[in-house]
């Protein structure tokens, strides 16, 4: 090599810029810290939203006997889209109204439906995932304080009624009293809120060609459990049972027979319905607990009255000096208002439904979803003319259930059903929105490293220049 070419290779390597390798080694590691940091921030702040929104099953357990009366709002909508869940942050609290129907939002995909629930004193909408379609007030029954919610399990391997508590947000599993159950509902609650009724369906022989039906009284911490009847099984079995308000005695109906029971399943009474009259429902006992109330309507007569029978006997007690109710399949006595009033469920008929089914043994198909296409809570007030209406609700609901204590505080409030969507379907766009921000960031990070280095390097030779 000669002088001149090594001269040559001096001048051009002086000449060469000089990176700064080191400086740029812990501005690199300077970035991944931040980085690292910044995700670390993003999945706590994921946590901690996933924590106030999402379901959370331990929650602290609140006396049962804390009941608290709520207001009866004048109407009900459809849940919002992306409602919260019964379960999810914030609870909901005691209800003052349950509703089901299969149409619309409350028909999840098949066999999926959902039950949705209204709060005690506010228009706070919640929805129940139920396994397939339950009306509310039938298979799906809200406690007299309004805190529990019964239905039948979700496990069919191991059948019984599962509550959930709206409070806590705690779902506690009620077993069966029998064994080979094959499903099993609630059936009614007690007035003291800690019972329930239930009916077990129970295969009677190994080739399970035969149902019977077992009604029981069944704590709902699961240590106190009462046989009541075993019969075979109809499908209107048990629908509805009536507690007295004292709780010491329960009236249920078995095709066209009433029967009434002590606590302790000790038969009291049993006398055969009229035709065209059904045990009236769950406040089917007056406030008094000394008469039966039957729902029944003449024959040749679309319109439905109450009347007063003897629980022993069955025999006609003083006339209900109370409005008929016309335009409905049937109706469903609630319970009773501190003035008087029964509070009752109008079921309206669809167009191409009859207004009354003549035959006899058909309480289901009135309350069906092929005959009613809506429905609407009536107080019948002692001396009116005609029924008033205290709770309307759109078409798609088709069956509704209310706490005893909503009805016996006797208030109603004016309602403004939310619109728009829910809770779930924020918390849901904000994660597919951070998520995709997230792989978006991850898979172009090296360009932003680049474009970083750049403006740094465009920083520090300006900064040059100025010098």
């Amino acid at each position: 090599m000669t002088s001149r070419l090594r001269e040559a290779l001096r001048d051009t390597a002086e000449d060469a810029p000089v990176y700064p390798v080191y400086e740029r080694a812990l501005a690199t590691a300077r970035r991944t810290r931040r980085r690292n940091r910044g995700a670390a921030a993003l999945v706590l702040a994921l946590v901690a939203l996933a924590v106030t929104v999402a379901p959370v099953g331990r929650a602290p357990s609140v006396d049962p006997a804390d009941g608290v009366a709520g207001v009866l709002p004048d109407r009900i909508g459809l849940p919002p889209i992306g409602a919260l869940h019964v379960t999810d942050r914030p609870r909901l609290g005691p209800a003052a109204v349950l509703f089901s129907g299969e149409r619309g939002r409350l028909n999840g995909p098949d066999p999926t439906g959902y039950v949705g629930a209204v709060g005690a004193d506010s228009d706070r909408y919640r929805i129940l995932r139920m396994g397939a379609h339950s009306p509310a007030g039938e298979k799906v029954l809200l406690s007299p304080d309004g805190r529990y919610i019964a239905r039948s399990a979700d496990d069919p391997e191991r059948p019984g009624v599962d509550v959930i508590d709206l409070v806590t947000g705690r779902t506690r599993h009620v077993e069966s009293t029998s064994e080979h159950v094959t499903f099993a509902y609630p059936a009614g609650w007690a007035p003291d809120g800690r019972h329930i009724a239930m009916v077990d369906l129970v295969f009677v022989d190994a080739q399970r060609s035969s149902l019977r039906s077992v009604l029981s009284i069944v704590s709902v911490d699961g240590r106190e459990r009462t046989r009541v009847r075993e019969a075979a099984h109809q499908q209107i079995f048990a629908h509805p049972v009536a507690f007295t308000p004292a709780g010491d005695r329960l009236a249920y109906q078995v095709g066209n027979t009433v029967w009434v029971a002590a606590r302790d399943g000790t038969r009291l009474s049993s006398f055969a319905l009229p035709y065209e009259s059904t045990l009236a429902g769950k406040g089917a006992w007056t406030p008094d607990g000394r008469w039966l109330t039957l729902a029944t309507r003449r024959v040749d007569s679309s319109e439905w009255h109450l009347r007063r029978v003897d629980p022993l006997t069955g025999r006609d007690a003083a006339a209900l000096d109370l409005p008929a109710v016309s335009d409905v399949t049937t109706i469903r006595l609630l319970g009773w208002g501190p003035d008087g009033s029964a509070l009752v469920a109008g079921f309206i008929p669809n167009p191409l439904s009859p207004a009354r089914f003549d035959q006899p043994l058909e309480i289901d198909q009135r309350t069906s979803s092929g005959s009613v296409r809506g429905v609407r809570v009536l107080a019948l007030t002692p001396g009116a003319a005609e029924p008033r209406t205290v709770l309307t609700a759109p078409d798609q609901i088709l069956a509704i259930d209310v706490a005893d204590g909503v009805i016996e505080s006797g208030r109603v409030r004016e309602a403004s059903p939310p619109g728009g969507v829910g809770g779930r379907f924020w918390w849901w766009t904000g994660l597919i929105i951070l998520v995709w921000g997230g792989i978006a960031a991850y898979r172009g990070r090296v360009g932003l490293a680049l474009w970083f280095d750049d403006r740094r390097v465009r920083r520090a030779r300006a900064a040059a220049s100025r010098k």
